[in-house]
């Protein structure tokens, strides 16, 4: 089954850092990151990964009433921002965490969700409908 990992950055958290120390702490990141994209490319569980430009660089689009609204920034006003992603290819939710938790630190936060498959048994009554809908299961009826 397939995970996706969503990276987030916290920049209060970076804020609170001696200066001298930002820059190690955002480069000790990077190749963290880094060796956990190889351990999960070496154990056949990387599917994707990319990091995402800054907050800043967002633009969100909107449709409301059949109006078109694009505004700059990200959807939402948070401290948190989503600064990358990661598929990956898991057994089951548990080894999506374990393998996740790797990437975890002080300084970034990751979000597990399960890839959305109508092959998939899904407990939520929303995803089953969505599923069905968007990714209908072929009929073999005669």
């Amino acid at each position: 089954m397939r995970y996706a990992c969503l990276v987030y950055h916290d920049p209060t958290k970076l804020a609170e850092l001696p200066e001298a120390e930002k820059i190690a702490a955002i480069v000790a990141e990077c190749e963290a990151a880094a060796a956990w994209r190889a351990e999960m490319q070496r154990g056949g569980h990387l599917v994707l990964s990319a990091g995402l430009q800054s907050p800043t660089t967002a633009t969100t689009v909107r449709k409301s009433d059949g109006q078109l609204a694009m505004t700059d920034g990200p959807f939402a006003e948070s401290k948190e921002f989503l600064g990358g992603f990661t598929i990956i290819e898991a057994r089951d939710l548990n080894e999506a965490l374990q393998l996740a938790a790797k990437l975890a630190s002080p300084l970034v936060t990751v979000e597990v969700r399960p890839i959305l498959d109508a092959n998939a048994v899904l407990s939520d009554e929303l995803d089953q409908k969505i599923a069905a809908s968007v990714c209908p299961r072929p009929s073999f009826a005669g």
